[in-house]
C-alpha cells in the first residue's frame, strides 16, 4: 500500500534532481542531466535509393564516348590472331557535373563530336555554352564513385585516357532485329516436320501449363521485339590506342551496328593498371 501511495504522489522539481540510488548492483545516476543522450537518426531504408546508390560499385573516373567503326583482326606477341573492334574518340569534353550537394550523387557529362547550331535545340545551346564548348553531336553521363572524379568544364579526353593492356567494361545497345518468332529470338527447336503438323514448324508449342496454374506465367519466353537493347561486355584488352588519330582498339566484339555510340569504361571487376591508379589518387 505503501508502494502504491508512493506511485501515486505528484513529483516535484525539486525531487527530480535529487540524486538516485538503484537497488540492485552498483549502478547510480546522480542527476538526470549528467546521463548521456545520442542524437537521433533516421535509419536508411534498405530498399531506399540512396541504400541502393551505395551498393553501387562506381567507378573511380569517368570513361569515355566512342563510335564503332568496324572490326579486324591483330596479332598479339605470341602470334596469336584475334577479332578487334575499331572505336573512334572524336573531340569529347566535359559539358557539365553533377554533386552530390545539388544532385545526389557525382557524376560527368561528356559531349562527343560535334554538330551544326541550326540542328542543336536552344536550351541545348545554353547547356554546351555555359561549358564554353561547341555543341556536340551526343551526350552522355558517367557517374564516379566521389569528387575526386570530377574534371573541370570544357576539358578534353582523347583515346590514351586508356592504356595499352588495360581491361575495359563497353556500353552500347545491340543490333534491332524488329518482330521476331521464338525460333530466332530464343533459339527454340520448333515443331516436327512432318509427323501430322501443319503451318507449325517454327511455333513455340504449348506455352502454358495445366488447370494449376492455368495461365502463362510472367516471363515465359515468346514471340516479340528483338534487339536494340542496352549490353555491356565486360573486361575487353585494349590492344592499341593512338591518341593522335582518335584511334581505340578493343579485343572481341562490342555490339551495335557500325556508327553505333557506345561507353568505354574502366573494367569493374578488374583493378586499374598502376600509372591509372596513382593519377587518380594523387588528385
Amino acid at each position: 500500500m505503501n508502494t502504491l501511495k508512493t506511485l501515486l504522489t505528484p513529483v516535484s522539481r525539486t525531487s527530480l534532481l535529487q540524486p538516485l540510488t538503484f537497488n540492485r548492483g552498483a549502478a547510480q545516476l546522480t542527476a538526470l542531466s549528467v546521463a548521456k543522450t545520442y542524437p537521433s537518426k533516421t535509419p536508411v531504408l534498405y530498399d531506399s535509393p540512396e541504400a541502393a546508390h551505395g551498393r553501387r560499385r562506381l567507378r573511380a573516373r569517368p570513361g569515355l564516348i566512342a563510335v564503332k567503326r568496324g572490326m579486324v583482326s591483330m596479332f598479339d606477341e605470341n602470334g596469336v590472331s584475334h577479332p578487334c573492334t575499331v572505336l573512334e574518340v572524336d573531340r569529347v569534353q566535359v559539358v557539365d557535373v553533377r554533386t552530390k550537394e545539388k544532385n545526389g550523387y557525382f557524376a560527368v557529362q561528356l559531349g562527343y563530336g560535334a554538330r551544326k547550331f541550326s540542328n542543336v535545340t536552344r536550351p541545348m545551346l545554353g547547356h554546351f555554352s555555359r561549358a564554353s564548348v561547341a555543341p556536340k553531336s551526343h551526350v552522355a553521363e558517367f557517374q564516379v564513385r566521389n569528387k575526386k572524379g570530377l574534371l573541370p568544364l570544357g576539358t578534353e579526353l582523347k583515346a590514351d585516357h586508356f592504356k595499352v593492356g588495360q581491361f575495359v567494361d563497353v556500353k552500347s545497345k545491340t543490333k534491332g532485329k524488329g518482330t521476331a518468332g521464338v525460333m530466332k529470338r530464343w533459339g527454340f527447336g520448333g515443331l516436327r516436320a512432318t509427323h501430322g503438323t501443319s503451318k507449325k514448324h517454327r511455333s513455340a508449342g504449348s506455352t502454358g501449363a495445366n488447370q494449376d496454374p492455368g495461365r502463362v506465367l510472367p516471363g515465359k519466353k515468346l514471340a516479340g521485339h528483338m534487339g536494340n537493347r542496352n549490353n555491356t561486355v565486360f573486361n575487353s584488352q585494349v590492344m592499341k590506342v593512338n591518341a593522335d588519330k582518335g584511334i581505340l582498339v578493343i579485343r572481341g566484339m562490342v555490339s551495335g551496328p557500325k556508327g553505333a555510340y557506345v561507353k568505354v569504361l574502366d573494367a569493374v571487376k578488374k583493378s586499374l593498371p598502376k600509372a591509372l591508379f596513382d593519377s587518380v589518387n594523387s588528385n
